[in-house]
């Protein structure tokens, strides 16, 4: 008895650990939901933070379940499409094939029908030969028949007679000799008729039997076409789950990243906390994303001293001085992206600010993680992906974001010493070559001292 108890409370307290967590799993969808719909409520914000991450894990995970099914959907289709497409092939060949066959038939027609023809004339031929034949005989009968002396009286002398009567024996055999060969070219065109009217028969077969395998082969296309259909579709239905699924992945980590609700120019310990969560975003370390950020913006406290006032040459004014600069924004490469973003987010683009342009170059670049206007439209889309809205260049956050994404693309994700120079290097100048124009490759030095200490 005590046995089973311990069985029976053994199932207990194993139900009472899965059954939770199964329906946990199991609404975790519907409280992801909620969450980017409503907020967190009433719960702290560690608590908060901690649900968001797990309903972020949540949808990678199906995003990978989906991206996993869309692979094999579209494995299934280029299976589908090549089967077709060799159908098609065989349809095409075997077209070609009755095509040919046909043309076949005509010629061997053709060629029956003359050969009927020198039938008759070869029949019509033997005819004549032997009418005249049975004219040859007949005459040397008569010939044989007659008495000697009407032959003697019939004749000069018996040379002649003996000549006629060679004469007719030689032309006898002559004739005989082409009714023979006459005969002979008959037979063997009844043959030739035989046997070009055998392998038309069999060609008609032939074609007969290829028309079958194109019917079949073309409904076996029919049914395949029907399962790709079924196929696409199941793909579509597919892509569009993991496009719901990644709206709401961003919808979640939009919601993280509001979480870390700082000023304009944040303090370091606010920094450091969003450059840790863009480092579960883009693998590149939290002390290089400050470095940089430091180099360029101090954090945030120097976002530009300088206005665009005129887009058709790129001059402006400096924003203390009120005096005029050349150079402030590059009009061929940067004027336009930069009215557009600003339309954008509702700002004056004439009262923004951006940086002044040093010794040499162009001015131009834009908050925190100073982005020159044409670099940051190639990472607005990205941005919206992950944060659900268009990037802002002055906004703290998208900042940090879009900078960390522009190091990763250029190899900062590694985090080896080497790699991460080279990618301080490009973010500052284009380049990770040491010129005079980067400073002789001081900046990544600078960035990588910084970064250590």
């Amino acid at each position: 008895m005590t046995k089973y108890f311990r069985i029976i409370l053994l199932s207990i307290l194993i139900t009472a650990f899965i059954v939770p967590s199964f329906i946990s799993a199991e609404n975790l969808e519907q409280k992801c939901l909620l969450l980017t719909q409503t907020g967190c409520g009433n719960i702290s914000s560690s608590q908060c933070r901690a649900e968001l991450e797990q309903c972020e894990d949540y949808y990678q995970q199906e995003s990978e379940r989906i991206e996993a099914d869309l692979s094999k959907t579209s494995e299934e289709k280029k299976t589908l499409q090549n089967k077709i497409y060799s159908l098609n092939n065989k349809i095409q060949n075997l077209n070609y094939k009755v095509y040919q066959s046909n043309l076949v038939i005509k010629d061997l027609g053709v060629q029956i029908e003359d050969t009927k023809d020198s039938i008759v004339t070869t029949s019509s031929k033997i005819d004549d030969s032997r009418d005249k034949l049975a004219n040859i005989l007949r005459i040397i009968y008569e010939e044989d028949q007659k008495p000697m002396i009407e032959v003697f009286l019939s004749e000069k002398d018996l040379s002649g007679f003996f000549d006629n009567l060679v004469a007719l024996e030689i032309l006898s055999n002559e004739n005989k000799e082409l009714l023979q060969n006459i005969k002979i070219l008959k037979t063997n065109l009844v043959h030739q008729e035989e046997n070009l009217g055998g392998e038309r028969d069999d060609l008609e077969d032939m074609v007969k039997i290829q028309r079958v395998q194109i019917e079949e082969n073309a409904k076996t296309k029919q049914e395949q076409q029907h399962y790709l259909n079924i196929t696409e579709q199941e793909y579509q239905k597919q892509l569009q789950e993991k496009e719901e699924t990644e709206e709401k992945a961003a919808a979640i980590r939009a919601r993280i990243f509001e979480l870390a609700g700082v000023p304009a120019a944040p303090t370091f310990g606010e920094a450091l906390e969003i450059a840790e969560y863009i480092e579960t975003l883009t693998k590149v370390r939290p002390a290089l994303l400050l470095a940089v950020l430091t180099q360029e913006s101090n954090i945030g406290k120097n976002v530009g001293q300088c206005y665009l006032k005129n887009p058709s040459t790129g001059a402006g004014v400096g924003i203390r001085t009120g005096n005029a600069i050349n150079r402030v924004m590059k009009p061929s490469r940067d004027v336009s992206h930069f009215l557009s973003i600003t339309k954008d987010l509702g700002r004056d683009p004439y009262n923004t600010p951006v940086s002044c342009p040093m010794s040499y170059g162009w001015g131009g670049a834009m908050g925190p993680a100073q982005f020159i206007p044409s670099t940051w439209v190639i990472y607005r889309n990205e941005l919206k992906q992950i944060t659900g809205k268009p990037g802002d260049p002055w906004n703290i956050k998208d900042a940090f974001l879009a900078a960390a994404l522009y190091l990763k693309d250029y190899g900062a994700a590694k985090q080896t010493y080497n790699d991460e120079w080279k990618a301080a290097m490009i973010y500052f100048s284009g380049t990770s070559r040491r010129t005079k124009y980067n400073g002789y490759g001081c900046y990544g030095d600078s960035v990588m001292k910084i970064t250590a200490g």
